[in-house]
């Protein structure tokens, strides 16, 4: 497993990006996103389990979309109406942890290397 993550840039408050990850290797029960901004812990983002349920962190529900292209086992997250506090580097993350844990970083065994997200105002 080697998750690499792509789709990170520059982009003014209000507008979209797209972020990829691929590499996953084989089946996990939940794969995810996180970011981390300057100065702060890794944070949830969304997530997809079990392979239907999706959870969104309440900062980024409605405006973030995420989806899993299980013939390319890739990820995907859709980021729209971006604003200034969504600038941070983004993981991609993959692992088998139970539901209550699926926003906790530390279950996450693989992760991506991180893609720059900046959004300026």
């Amino acid at each position: 497993v080697q998750l690499q993550a792509s789709g990170g840039g520059l982009v003014q408050a209000g507008g979209s990006l797209r972020l990829t990850c691929a590499g996953f290797g084989r089946t996990f029960r939940s794969y995810g996103w996180f970011r981390q901004a300057p100065g702060k812990e890794r944070v949830f983002v969304a997530a997809v389990f079990d392979s239907a349920r999706r959870y969104y962190s309440d900062s980024v529900k409605g405006r973030f979309t995420l989806s899993r292209d299980k013939a390319k086992n890739t990820l995907t997250l859709e980021m729209n109406k971006l604003k200034p506090e969504d600038t941070a580097v983004y993981y991609c993350a993959a692992g088998d942890p139970i539901l209550s844990a699926v926003s906790a970083p530390e279950i996450y065994r693989y992760w991506g290397q991180g893609t720059q997200v900046t959004v300026s105002s």
